[in-house]
């Protein structure tokens, strides 16, 4: 009776996976390979131009300063970024990529963090170009007889850094919790509308709209000073309508089923 050993069997460990930096970097890409999201991109830097310089007009002299043209830019930048996060997110649903997307990362939780860190990276970039259209405003103001004060807050930068960070993050938590564009776009735009609204017109939502009315908590943020009470009042906000929705959003992306 004879006995046969069977070959050894080399067992070679899975390659690993990319790295979170290269998944980041990837959700860069995505944000300006769609059409929707590169006009969005330059949507956002045309109309900081154009605030600017519709301010070169309409402004006194004395009042073309860089602070004037940097906090100008920053509202209508912030009502399109979250518009940004909300694309981020649900391409994947709405360009039906989130198979592919899962396939080559199955750890769903590793491409939802890329996806946000794009979204703050985008955020940031943002201000970088508010500060880009503020100097070239504060330069035509010198040459066209403007103040063309150069006198900035520093601790205003950040404020304008916190604002549109969270700004995007408030879309992409709606974006995260509905995985539908339409729907998370037409949502997050509706819903705090209708919570001013309605503040305004019942005199008992008054008291806690103070706590939970973004356009009212982060309205110091466009200022150079912020007290204590105003950055609770701006967590507080900032967790019922980021927060709570990134985390429900997070929860509900790790369990449904990708077709």
């Amino acid at each position: 009776m004879t006995t046969t050993t069977a070959p050894a069997v080399t067992v070679r460990p899975a390659p690993p996976g990319p790295s979170l930096v290269r998944l980041t970097e990837v959700e860069l890409r995505k944000l300006a390979d769609t059409r929707a999201g590169r006009w969005l991109l330059a949507t956002i830097g045309l109309i900081a131009a154009a605030i600017a310089t519709v301010q070169l007009f309409v402004l006194d002299e004395a009042a073309q300063t860089f602070t004037a043209f940097f906090t100008a830019s920053l509202l209508p930048v912030g009502l399109l970024l979250p518009v940004l996060g909300i694309l981020s997110i649900t391409a994947e649903w709405s360009q039906r990529t989130a198979l592919t997307t899962f396939a080559l990362v199955p750890r769903r939780e590793r491409v939802v963090v890329a996806k946000l860190a794009a979204v703050v990276l985008a955020a940031l970039a943002s201000v970088a170009v508010s500060l880009a259209v503020a100097t070239a405003g504060t330069l035509a103001a010198r040459a066209t007889g403007g103040a063309g004060s150069w006198t900035f807050d520093w601790s205003l930068l950040g404020h304008a850094a916190v604002l549109q960070v969270t700004s995007a993050l408030m879309g992409a938590a709606f974006g995260l919790l509905l995985l539908n564009t339409p729907l998370a776009i037409v949502t997050y735009l509706l819903l705090p509308t209708v919570w001013s609204i309605l503040a305004m017109m019942v005199a008992a939502l008054r008291g806690p709209a103070r706590w939970l009315d973004t356009s009212v908590t982060m309205e110091p943020l466009f200022g150079p000073e912020v007290t204590a009470g105003q950055w609770g009042r701006l967590a507080v906000s900032l967790l019922v309508w980021m927060v709570a929705p990134l985390a429900a959003g997070l929860v509900r992306t790790l369990r449904r089923e990708v077709a």
